[in-house]
This record gives C-alpha cells, sequence and structure tokens, in this order.
C-alpha cells in the first residue's frame, strides 16, 4: 500500500489556482525528486500535504496510510508521520532549540520522554548531522546562518523519526561540505523505509541521492513520472520538451531562480 496517495488536488491560493488535478503516490523507502519551474505548484503541494492554513483545497483528496490527511490538523498529521523541512525556516526568539525538539519528539509519545533519554537522542542526531552541540542551547534558528537553518531542520527529521520526510530545497545556502552531510542523511534514512519528497533545483543533490522517480509539474498538475533520467534531460534541455513533445505550453513566471540551476535552465528555455 502506499504511503501517500493524492487523487486530483485542486489548490486556491489568495483566490488564484495553483494546483489543477495534481495525482501522485510514493511509497515507503522511496526518494522521489520533485521537479518543474518555479510558481508552477511544488511547495505548494508540500504545504498542503502538510496542512497550511493559507492553502484552500477546493477538491480532490490525501490519504496517508490510507487516513484522510485533509481532515487532520497540522499537529495531527505530524504525529502519523509527516514531515515538512521549509524552503526558509523562521526564526522564534525566547525559544530555545533544546525546548522546541524536546516537545516535538513528546507530542508524538504517550509518555513524556526523560530528560537524560532525550539528550541522549539528541546527542546522537547533532553527531548524524554534524552540528555543534550548542545548537541545543541556542534560540530556534535565531541568528543561524541560510545553512545552519537548514542543518537544524535535517536534525529535527532525524529525532522526529517521520515515515515521509518532504524537503523543500533542502540544500539551498549549503556549501559543499553540508550538502554531502545532508545526501548521506537521506541516504542513510531511505534504507530504513522512509519516504522522501525532494524538491531541488540543483542537479548535484540528486546525482548523491539517486532518487527513485522523478515527478514534474507544470501549470499545476504532474505531467511526467518516471526515472531518473527525466532529471538528467530537464539538466542539460529545460523543460522545452515537454512543450515540443508533449503539446503543454509551459506557463511563464517572473521569479527566476539562482543561475547554473536546473530551473533557471528550464525557464530560459520554456519562454523563448
Amino acid at each position: 500500500m502506499s504511503t501517500l496517495t493524492i487523487k486530483n488536488l485542486h489548490v486556491n491560493v489568495e483566490g488564484k489556482q495553483i494546483l489543477k488535478g495534481v495525482n501522485l503516490s510514493i511509497s515507503k523507502g522511496e526518494v522521489v525528486a520533485l521537479l518543474g519551474p518555479n510558481g508552477h505548484g511544488k511547495s505548494t503541494l508540500l504545504n498542503v500535504i502538510m496542512g497550511h492554513p493559507k492553502y484552500e483545497v477546493t477538491e480532490g483528496e490525501i490519504l496517508f496510510d490510507g487516513k484522510d490527511v485533509l481532515s487532520l490538523g497540522t499537529d495531527e498529521r505530524a504525529k502519523l508521520g509527516l514531515f515538512l523541512a521549509f524552503q526558509n525556516p523562521i526564526e522564534v526568539p525566547g525559544v530555545s532549540n533544546s525546548d522546541f525538539l524536546r516537545a516535538a519528539v513528546n507530542a508524538g509519545k504517550e509518555k513524556p520522554i526523560s530528560t537524560y533519554n532525550f539528550y541522549k537522542l539528541l546527542d546522537g542526531a547533532v553527531k548524524e548531522a554534524k552540528v555543534p552541540f550548542d545548537y541545543a542551547t541556542r534560540n530556534l534558528n535565531e541568528g543561524f546562518s541560510g545553512g545552519e537553518k537548514k542543518r537544524n531542520e535535517m536534525l529535527q527529521m532525524l529525532l522526529l523519526q517521520p515515515k515521509l520526510a518532504m524537503l523543500d530545497e533542502i540544500d539551498s545556502g549549503l556549501d559543499v561540505d553540508a550538502i554531502q552531510v545532508v545526501s548521506d542523511i537521506i541516504n542513510k534514512e531511505k534504507n530504513n523505509d522512509r519516504a522522501f519528497l525532494v524538491i531541488s533545483h540543483y542537479a548535484r543533490l540528486f546525482d548523491l541521492i539517486n532518487p527513485t522517480r522523478a515527478v514534474v509539474i507544470i501549470n499545476g498538475r504532474v505531467v511526467l513520472d518516471g526515472g531518473r533520467e527525466i532529471i538528467k534531460r530537464i539538466d542539460t534541455e529545460g523543460y522545452e520538451f515537454i512543450k515540443t513533445e508533449y503539446g503543454i505550453e509551459i506557463e511563464k513566471e517572473d521569479t527566476r531562480p539562482a543561475s547554473n540551476s536546473i530551473g533557471v535552465c528550464a525557464v530560459k528555455e520554456a519562454v523563448k
């Protein structure tokens, strides 16, 4: 049985339709690369799965391990095993990282974890994420660099042990060594039957984590679902081949990703 099943999902954001009938399924142990030009629905899809109130579902369903996700609050979805690493994690002054992490861990347990066991768990996760232990004493993301925030998201994932981890551009802002750490974590965790849904504009991360599938969203719909060869083709050709081979006109988006990314190649070709 699929861990996640999405059927005919339609979503509006501030009165504008973004997702226009998304169908997608992800099973245990899969690492799915989610691709598409900026503004075509990738981050929207992840936020809707997690239950962000800004997004209005007008049609369709999301099932996780057979349960209706759309009827649940965000905290209940997290308890089921859903996790989202944000593209831009927010700073929370006055809340220590350790207090936040312990509260998050306890939210999924019937009996609160003891202080000793929590710090033992935290010590192991800190070593795996290769971050200083003083992360725990700092306020949540306050004063963190972009890369430190992304590492902190991975630390949260290691502690929470979700069934499906959704990573929204987890590699942006990371140096080469940090990207290697993130990919090592993903490769280790996927062997524990953990599923991943990963957005990135950079082929390097996908080269390191070897996704089992590549899914392409264009104009708010899944237009391709196949093997890793899709990533290579997009990296070299952009999305133009989808227009010529499938007859799909690609809507323009004003926001452009950084140069040397999969996204900029695709947008550059699509808007000629």
